[in-house]
């Protein structure tokens, strides 16, 4: 027996075989953690990922497969002009209406093809964190200061961040940018502008079909959201133009799905997400069956959620044992989170961006849980880490992230947050 390898086996079996063994099954608290870690899984799975992991998917194999690498390194790698791949990659959250989950299949594509790690975790920080909806909704129901303070303060955090990453990791960034060097360029099949708008259509998807409903009953947003299911159509159907015209998928394949995706709106029109389902599927079956381009693409959209979504969900459940639903409480009591958060001291602001971090927040769930936090006590520079750190991070992204880019290089990324949190917090509550 060789005890130098086998105490390690030995130390997981004990502290297995104990957690087991004093396991608190019985006592309320545990038991209503348990639940709530369930109804949280089955939201989770209701809400998202059908509706947004599903088309993030097909959108980030669509990277791996009809975008080039050589054009990604040139854009967006470690050798690429630093402005234009911050400039692109800060922004982007004003496009993207995500979550923090829903933005992983998409950093994992462009990574993987060659994107820098600098503008990759600019990308990654500002997709969930610079929602122009949610930022109104901040300005709306918080305050005009807590609203432009979160617009400001999500752009400079995306840039600083993954300029930032691309510091302590420069050996890394500097070795990609040889490789950019020597990196041909691929043949391209088709024009730009026909790439570009088949990638348009695949966004428009994903950002109406999760177009969240506002507060205000009046207004644009209540309007584009009253309409959400029919601009998703228009797009869906664009797509489907795109399909047949420029991929060669056969007419009566994108027809005869077209057709069940209709039927199920016509005669469930109360149930969108049926329809929307139908739809994937349909284009899921199309092309795994097709032993070409649509095939290699389809290939590596299940390579992502074979990846990501286990990942996901594991960390959904973990966080609804700690934390709960909204308005539910899991292992943690929220009066710990109240008392902890009240006032604008260091300490305050350092645990709003650390629980922030670690919680799941929707889009757009934040700003109705911090109002009521603000109406508990909540100072206004805890409530701006919050808003900073927490729609951006969450346990289940960090697991995510970490099978991306490794331990050490999520670890830095979640302190860089939190630490850039904290201080805009602490700076934002003295003067306001």
């Amino acid at each position: 027996m060789n005890w130098k390898t086998e105490w390690k086996y030995l130390t997981w079996v004990v502290v297995i075989f104990l957690s087991c063994f004093y396991l608190p099954v019985g006592t309320a608290r545990f038991d209503n953690a348990v639940l709530e870690a369930f109804h949280l899984v089955k939201w989770y799975a209701e809400e998202h990922v059908l509706l947004c992991l599903v088309p993030a998917f097909f959108i980030a194999g669509a990277i791996g497969v009809f975008i080039s690498q050589a054009s990604v390194m040139k854009y967006l790698g470690a050798g690429a002009n630093k402005i234009l791949a911050y400039g692109v990659a800060s922004v982007s959250g004003t496009i993207l209406a995500v979550c923090s989950c829903t933005i992983l299949p998409l950093f994992a594509g462009i990574y993987r093809m060659g994107a820098g790690l600098g503008p990759a975790t600019a990308f990654l920080y500002s997709g969930p964190a610079i929602n122009v909806l949610a930022i109104v909704l901040t300005a709306s129901v918080l305050g005009p200061e807590l609203g432009i303070a979160r617009g400001l303060g999500a752009i400079i955090f995306s840039v600083v961040i993954g300029a930032s990453m691309a510091f302590i990791f420069r050996k890394d960034e500097q070795a990609d940018a040889a490789a950019a060097i020597v990196m041909p360029e691929d043949e391209v099949s088709r024009p730009l502008w026909q790439n570009g708008l088949y990638f348009f259509s695949m966004v428009g998807i994903l950002v109406f079909a999760n177009w969240g409903q506002p507060q205000d009953p009046n207004g644009v947003w209540a309007s584009i959201y009253g309409a959400k299911w029919l601009i998703t159509s228009g797009f869906a159907i664009l797509f489907a133009v795109i399909l047949v015209g420029w991929f060669n998928v056969k007419a009566w394949k994108v027809g005869l799905v077209s057709l069940l995706v209709a039927v199920a709106g016509f005669v469930l029109p109360e149930h969108p997400a049926l329809a929307f389902t139908i739809g994937f599927i349909g284009l899921s079956v199309i092309t795994s069956l097709d032993t070409g381009e649509t095939g290699r693409w389809f290939s590596s959209s299940w390579d992502f959620a074979k990846q990501i979504l286990p990942l996901l969900l594991i960390g959904v459940f973990i966080a609804g044992i700690l934390l709960g639903r909204v308005g539910h409480e899991g292992l943690i009591p929220s009066e710990w989170v109240a008392k902890a958060v009240g006032g604008n001291s260091l300490r305050a602001n350092f645990f709003a961006s650390f629980a922030g971090a670690f919680m799941y927040f929707a889009t757009l769930t934040e700003v109705p849980i911090l109002q009521g936090l603000i109406g508990s006590g909540m100072g206004k520079g805890p409530a701006l880490a919050l808003l900073l750190a927490g729609p951006a991070l969450s346990l289940p992204n960090m697991l995510v992230i970490r099978s991306v880019v490794g331990t050490q290089k999520t670890v830095v990324f979640v302190c860089l947050v939190v630490v850039m949190a904290t201080i805009s917090g602490v700076i934002f509550g003295t003067f306001f």
